[in-house]
């Protein structure tokens, strides 16, 4: 399973989820904070599923993704080997 990076954009300390909340069944926000004491800095953000990778063995008809195109699909075939992926790394 892979987990994100958070990186916070001013001191690029790491950034923790304090807490989210769900907007719709593919989208969720949620409120961020630096771990660097010396920033402090907090953040909200939006987390939105906007492609179906691969089909559900069990679908729920409620969810209506589009497939994801050949190029997403082989760049996500590429990172499988790195052990966590950036996320707001510049």
């Amino acid at each position: 399973m892979s987990t994100y990076k958070l990186v916070c954009p001013h001191c690029k300390g790491s950034i923790r989820i304090r807490t989210s909340e769900g907007q719709h069944i593919c989208l969720r926000t949620a409120y961020l904070q630096c771990t660097n004491e010396a920033c402090g800095a907090t953040f909200r953000a939006q987390f939105e599923i906007t492609h179906q990778m691969s089909p559900s063995g069990m679908p729920n008809p409620q969810v209506q993704l589009p497939a994801a195109p050949t190029s997403i699909r082989r760049e996500a075939m590429r990172n499988d080997n790195e052990t966590q992926l950036d996320l707001l790394e510049a």
